[in-house]
């Protein structure tokens, strides 16, 4: 597997930029489209050392992209989108972490919104399915968020915060996690969270992680902020001392949006 290092050399955490295709891109599309942003990417001299950049393809896409990774030796990584909550049987179109782990995924997308959303999944089912990636070492990015209604009853903390700690209700121990929080109000709709909000959920977020794995795991594990993020906002966001990266929507098919994005400590000035 390429390596999950969620420190640098220095003992800080490692930057993630990670882009979630969704529903796009075919297998051939995939395999130009990482070319072209390991090249954009390493055309700037982007340094994988200090912050990581990974794509999170369609089911279809995933061989073709280890493939190419593994051959060319790119440090591109890359995730799947979704990961079944059983382990084999009779579950007509659903992957188990086995599959994944079988194409060296070293990531997996778990709660995404629009899972919750328009595939019924329970923060119940959701632990399931992290507890299946963690029994085969893959890094769940474990999504978590809340709706503009639960906004304005609860406040920005509550709902991410109950689903983080139902989502790891089931995981004895592990070494590295990644939560994304993704306020589903700002999900796509151009009017992202303020650094200020997304700081302050974060910091919550780390203190549940705290609770349940340990203050060494929570230490570790990075926090991304998803909603709308582009290349002229992600700085903003990354000078917060508990949000280290960001998992990106629409803007990840732009390969130079995304390899921008993947560049913000240039836009930070560090």
């Amino acid at each position: 597997m390429a390596g999950v290092t969620s420190r640098n050399g220095s003992g800080e955490r490692v930057a993630f930029i990670a882009g979630n295709w969704k529903m796009n891109l075919d297998h051939l599309q995939a395999i130009a489209f990482v070319q072209k942003l390991a090249w954009s990417l390493r055309d700037a001299r982007h340094d994988f050392v200090q912050t990581e950049v990974a794509v999170f393809p369609p089911f279809t896409d995933l061989r073709s992209v280890q493939t190419l990774i593994s051959a060319d030796k790119l440090e591109v990584k890359f995730g799947a989108q979704d990961v079944s909550r059983h382990v084999s049987g009779a579950y007509t179109g659903e992957i188990s972490a086995d599959f994944l782990k079988t194409l060296d995924t070293p990531y997996v997308i778990i709660g995404h919104s629009e899972r919750r959303q328009y595939h019924g999944e329970t923060d119940e089912q959701i632990a399931e399915k992290v507890a299946q990636a963690v029994r085969v070492g893959i890094v769940p990015v474990i999504c978590v968020g809340e709706t503009a209604e639960d906004l304005e009853l609860h406040g920005s903390s509550a709902v991410p915060v109950k689903q983080l700690r139902v989502a790891l209700s089931l995981v004895e121990s592990a070494t590295d996690i990644v939560v994304a929080y993704e306020p589903v109000w700002a999900i796509g709709s151009g009017q992202a969270a303020t650094p200020e909000q997304a700081e302050q959920v974060a910091g919550q977020l780390r203190s549940v992680v705290s609770d349940v794995l340990g203050g060494e795991v929570a230490d570790a594990t990075r926090i991304l902020y998803g909603g709308s993020v582009k290349s002229t906002n992600i700085a903003g966001f990354l000078r917060q001392p508990n949000v280290d990266g960001a998992l990106v929507g629409g803007a990840s098919l732009d390969i130079a949006e995304f390899a921008s994005i993947a560049q913000f400590r240039k836009h930070v000035g560090t």
